[in-house]
């Protein structure tokens, strides 16, 4: 499907890249905005990423659509892919799984008719895309499960998930950064912080880094627990080659 820019009422457009949830989609809408960044255009507002798409709101009284549709045309119109060659950050999420830090850990390994090691071992085996953060301030929408531990969400959602929880619902993995509602199934919990208002960037993680689950026992679970802020996860800097899963 072609990139196409489309009007969303009168002070916003949107530029879809396609139907499909991809890395390469993220990565040149990731691309987009670096360029509209790079723009300086005093007319735009904000820019709202999605799986697929770019909302963009602007000031109507400084550009007219058609006056900024012509601007971002030639932008749309680049070329962007990725290579194996390319770096990305990887996080690594120490993570205690099951037992009452992942209390949904055996309805999983039930409902994919595996030992909940089997799940555990294929969970963390795979580098996961930050597609974009919502929901809830600093929750990042993560891609790139394996679909064999994928599972329907909880039918009645739990009134209140802690902070750190690491959940699945179906082909998708994420971690609750602060208490919040939620009918993931959750297999296992983070002692990290993964939203902090005090920092400088309060989200952890951002849109175009990976997360590696990193298995750990409980008792670096409360180590990690007790000097919380304190702890600053690993970070590496590797080749989309290099990427596992």
């Amino acid at each position: 499907m072609m990139d196409m820019i489309s009007p969303v009422g009168d002070t916003a457009l949107l530029i879809s890249f396609g139907d499909v949830i991809s890395p390469t989609i993220n990565y040149k809408i990731r691309r987009m905005i670096e360029m509209i960044e790079d723009m300086k255009d005093p007319s735009i507002r904000e820019i709202i990423p999605a799986y697929t798409s770019l909302l963009i709101q602007y000031d109507a009284l400084e550009s007219s659509y058609k006056e900024l549709k012509a601007r971002l045309e030639p932008l749309v119109s680049i070329p962007v892919e990725i290579s194996e060659e390319d770096c990305v950050t990887v996080i690594e999420i120490p993570t205690l799984y099951g037992g009452e830090y992942g209390l949904d850990l055996p309805v999983v390994a039930a409902h994919n008719h595996m030992s909940e090691d089997k799940v555990v071992s294929i969970h963390s085996g795979r580098d996961y895309l930050v597609y974009m953060l919502g929901f809830i301030p600093g929750f990042a929408y993560l891609g790139g499960m394996d679909s064999r531990i994928a599972t329907p969400r909880l039918q009645t959602p739990r009134q209140s998930i802690p902070a750190g929880s690491v959940g699945i619902a179906g082909e998708q993995t994420g971690i609750y950064p602060s208490q919040s509602p939620g009918g993931w199934q959750i297999i296992g919990r983070t002692p990290i912080t993964m939203y902090d208002l005090q920092r400088e960037v309060p989200s952890l993680l951002s849109a175009g880094q990976y997360v590696r689950y990193v298995p750990i026992d409980e008792e670096s679970f409360l180590d990690i627990k007790k000097i919380q802020n304190q702890y600053v996860p690993i970070s590496r800097v590797i080749k989309v080659g290099e990427l596992r899963g």
